[in-house]
């Protein structure tokens, strides 16, 4: 049997103790100091949540072309340079980047990962595709394959995908989206979209849709994330994409108002879809978050929104979990 210690995230923040693990299973968990000396000593927290992805664009890293910094040159679709080169790209290299990406996430503690899969049903089979060897487990968040609502394809993409990701509503009919959502949410799945990135959209045509969380929302108002906090709807952020185009985030407001919090990394194109960068990307721009706030969104915090289980950390619980560095957050130990 194994041990580590150091201070354990909890639902309710560290606590000073240990975990003791064998066969990847953890035996027990108590405060003190183990009855052997730890194999590591840190910050324990539970394998970690990337609520949202776009792995799907990986192998656009790899080109190494000069990407444009305008929103909708780059990703609005239906022409964004990123899904003309999606639809010009061979399966076998969509997938092969996606494969590294998955390598990343892995090595760096990632359990789970929510993407927004672009190309409807064929995206959906990539993505498959590239997971089949891999263990982490993905939320894919599928796409129709135009900016129209087809019930025999939304079926399909409901059939095979735990959601609907949505680009925005600025791109759509929102008849269109009404449509989809509703369907969605009747077969008891998941409803998301961007909102507020590039503009500021109407947050009564967006609350509408009953979406389980939003990404971005840059451009919102205080009134419009006061809204969004009595909707109750989460607010995923992701920083290093945002700042790609130029976009801050204003953190100091979402504190302020109390936004339900959480990370992602956006696209794979731009940024390592590693949370812990994302993370320490946060820390190196504002203090308005702690470290165990940061850590909380991404565990927890994304595990609640997702409906994924946070029994762990507990005795005959998977040894899921993470060490890291108590300055640095770099890992010491993954439970892979």
């Amino acid at each position: 049997m194994d041990y580590v210690s150091g201070e354990i995230l909890t639902e309710n923040g560290f606590k000073k103790g240990y975990i003791a693990f064998e066969n990847r299973t953890i035996i027990e968990t108590r405060k003190g100091s183990p009855p052997k000396k730890p194999v590591y000593k840190g910050l324990i927290v539970p394998k970690f949540v990337n609520v949202h992805t776009h792995i799907g664009d990986s192998f656009i890293k790899e080109k190494n072309i000069d990407l444009p910094k305008n929103i909708e040159e780059l990703v609005a679709p239906p022409n964004g340079l990123k899904h003309k080169l999606l639809h010009e790209t061979k399966d076998e290299e969509i997938i092969e980047g996606m494969e590294i990406s998955l390598d990343q996430m892995i090595k760096s503690g990632t359990k789970y990962f929510c993407d927004f899969r672009e190309d409807g049903i064929l995206g959906i089979s990539q993505l498959k595709a590239a997971l089949h060897l891999w263990k982490i487990s993905s939320i894919i968040l599928s796409r129709p394959d135009s900016l129209t609502y087809d019930k025999n394809e939304l079926d399909l993409l409901l059939k095979n995908s735990e959601g609907i990701g949505i680009s925005s509503i600025s791109d759509w009919g929102y008849s269109e989206l009404q449509k989809i959502a509703k369907e969605s949410k009747r077969k008891n799945k998941i409803f998301a979209l961007h909102a507020s990135e590039r503009i500021r959209e109407n947050i009564d045509d967006i609350l509408d849709l009953k979406p389980n969380f939003l990404v971005h929302m840059l451009k919102a108002s205080e009134s419009d994330l006061i809204r969004v906090k009595e909707d109750k709807t989460p607010i995923v952020i992701c920083p290093r994409s945002n700042s790609f185009y130029g976009f801050k985030i204003n953190f100091k407001l979402l504190k302020k108002v109390g936004s339900n919090i959480l990370l992602g990394t956006d696209n794979a194109m731009l940024n390592s879809p590693v949370i812990l960068d994302e993370i320490n990307y946060v820390k190196s721009i504002t203090n308005e978050f702690s470290t165990m706030e940061l850590l909380y969104m991404t565990t927890f915090g994304a595990r609640k929104v997702l409906n994924l289980d946070c029994d762990i950390l507990g005795p005959n619980s998977k040894a899921d979990f993470v060490v890291l560095d108590k300055k640095s957050l770099r890992p010491l130990f993954n439970s892979v």
